[in-house]
């Protein structure tokens, strides 16, 4: 019995998570003034936090070495749930749940891989992105270091979350309002 339960772990360890199935649990916003998000560079981590509870906690993609994410305090001054990139390359992609924090830079929907990888926004799951976007405010603060106290308890309880393997679907959905519509429902294509 102990052989079969091994074999099954490992099996469930070496198959890659996706940002596209997770969906982590969030607690109610019960004072919105007392919320701030809190991300962590190093461990690639968002977390919303009112007082001293964490109410949710997330994986997600920062910018890379040539492409950082910025640090320090800023808060969240815009937010547009149904946002398209305008710069090229990628002109019109959807950057859905779109929480903008310093010119040109926000958190949003975006394929989560295990290292930095952005040009300095912030990529998160589908249902992170939705559920974040729906517990903040313009004006919630946010504060970007390298590492949270978080990152040693609950940060160290989340999933490495890799879409390397994940294609981008078909532009004729990428660019059409369905992939707005999929979002809004927790989805992005068939994934």
């Amino acid at each position: 019995m102990a052989a079969a339960m091994s074999s099954c772990v490992t099996k469930k360890l070496s198959k890659p998570n996706y940002s596209t199935s997770f969906d982590p649990p969030a607690k109610a916003v019960t004072n919105p003034s007392a919320v701030k998000v809190k991300l962590s560079t190093g461990a690639q981590r968002v977390y919303v936090v009112q007082g001293d509870e964490v109410l949710l906690a997330t994986p997600c993609s920062v910018g890379t070495a040539s492409t950082p994410t910025p640090h320090g305090t800023f808060s969240i001054y815009s937010k547009v749930a149904n946002r398209r990139r305008v710069s090229s390359p990628g002109a019109g992609y959807p950057m859905t749940f779109w929480m903008e924090f310093k010119s040109a830079y926000g958190m949003h929907w975006g394929w989560v891989k295990p290292h930095p990888c952005t040009h300095g926004c912030v990529r998160l799951p589908i249902k992170s992105a939705q559920k974040i976007f729906s517990m903040v405010n313009t004006g919630t603060p946010l504060i970007i270091a390298a590492s949270h106290p978080e990152d040693a308890t609950i940060g160290k309880t989340l999933p490495v979350l890799d879409d390397t393997a994940l294609s981008d679907p078909p532009d004729s959905y990428m660019l059409s309002s369905k992939v707005f519509a999929d979002a809004a429902q927790g989805k992005i294509y068939n994934y």
